[in-house]
């Protein structure tokens, strides 16, 4: 649940947030509900007719200011679409979070009046999607050592050379997020620049890699050749780009968690109706103690998991430090998706591993987020360090 804004604590939705909630579990009803996403999911193509639905329900605005074009709101009502998207799409709801977090967050962060009068509006009516290019070939969480992706200078603008990895929907987005080494600095984490690419420069190349879930959200390598960026597509200061990756971390952090939320919902839902359909040995399997019990875990830490991410959305709606929230938030709900999923397949026995059920993609999509995009070991780095703990990395 939610926490308002004030002093006082609560845990209810404001009337607002709950016409919202409402609304996206209508439209997923309507347009996208379970068997039409494990079609879509399975046909491994991104879902173009579905982006233009979430566009004329308006969700790509919600985040974005109403002068800008956008829905309004903030972290947790992005969190609350999230949720509902993802309890039927699963991985499929990265379509419009992706979006959320690495182009509108971006831009009201870091872009200047005249980047977010250009772009802001056009993201909230669906027409500019966004990706992310950050992690290199060699590097996957240690991205400044890792760091082969340069930019130099050139006249008006700036030339791009390098390789991205496990880009998702790069293939498909209008502009590309990328982080770039500028200059050479004593620290790692200077001389790093943001740039907003329009992915059909020429010399962009964005390949899908064929992988074990969220097969319609194509994840990409992305290869940058002699791209030649104008200085209007740099993202906030020369130089200042790390700073700039690590203000958007809690944001992209609890998107995630949001979508394992959403995840662990759908796996309890099917868990509950399969048990009390299923028959064996005369009666019920949900009255079998060891099917009850596992599926009481799941509601449990599905709870928890609720109350850990909504509680960190509402500290950064309050402008308060939630890096450690945001982090163990998403560390603990990619976990007890996870794990919910493993159990729900054990439920549904033989139909738990056949595509027909919703199940196996529920775990193929919950599992990524173990890895990515910072992987559970070092989420616990994160908490530990905050602890006064040594670095140990």
């Amino acid at each position: 649940m939610s926490t308002t804004a004030g002093t006082g604590l609560s845990f209810d939705l404001t009337d607002e947030q709950q016409m919202l909630r409402e609304m996206v579990h209508d439209f997923v009803e309507r347009e996208c509900p379970k068997l039409v996403a494990r079609d879509l999911e399975a046909a491994e193509e991104f879902p173009h007719a579905l982006a233009a639905k979430m566009a004329a329900a308006s969700l790509p605005g919600v985040g974005i200011p109403e002068e800008l074009g956008g829905q309004g709101g903030g972290m947790v009502e992005q969190v609350i679409v999230c949720e509902e998207l993802s309890r039927s799409l699963g991985g499929l709801s990265w379509m419009w979070g992706l979006t959320a977090f690495s182009g509108a967050r971006a831009l009201l962060a870091h872009g200047s009046p005249e980047q977010q009068q250009a772009m802001l509006p056009r993201m909230a009516a669906g027409d500019l999607t966004f990706a992310i290019a950050l992690t290199e070939p060699g590097g996957g969480t240690d991205v400044l050592r890792a760091m082969r992706t340069r930019a130099r200078r050139t006249d008006g603008g700036w030339i791009l050379n390098g390789t991205k990895i496990w880009s998702t929907l790069a293939h498909v987005s209008d502009r590309l997020l990328v982080l770039a080494r500028t200059s050479d600095e004593e620290r790692a984490s200077q001389g790093l620049t943001v740039f907003l690419v329009d992915r059909r420069s020429p010399g962009v190349t964005a390949t899908p890699i064929p992988k074990l879930g969220m097969r319609a959200m194509g994840s990409c390598e992305v290869s940058f050749a002699d791209v030649v960026v104008p200085d209007a597509d740099v993202l906030g200061d020369v130089g200042g780009g790390w700073r700039q990756i690590l203000a958007s971390l809690n944001s992209e952090r609890l998107l995630v968690a949001a979508m394992c939320l959403g995840i662990h919902r759908g796996v309890l839902e099917d868990a509950v109706a399969y048990a009390g359909e299923r028959e064996a040995f005369g009666k019920p399997i949900g009255a079998m103690q060891a099917i009850q019990h596992g599926i009481a875990d799941i509601a449990m830490t599905l709870e928890c998991s609720r109350l850990l991410i909504y509680r960190a959305a509402w500290l950064y709606e309050q402008g308060r430090p939630c890096g450690v929230e945001a982090t163990t938030a998403k560390c603990l709900a990619a976990e007890w998706a996870t794990s919910a999923a493993d159990f729900g397949i054990q439920v549904l026995g033989g139909y738990g591993y056949a595509q027909e059920y919703n199940m196996q993609r529920y775990w193929r999509d919950a599992r990524l987020y173990r890895i990515g995009p910072i992987t559970n070991e070092m989420a616990r780095n994160v908490v530990g360090e905050s602890l006064g703990l040594p670095r140990s990395f």
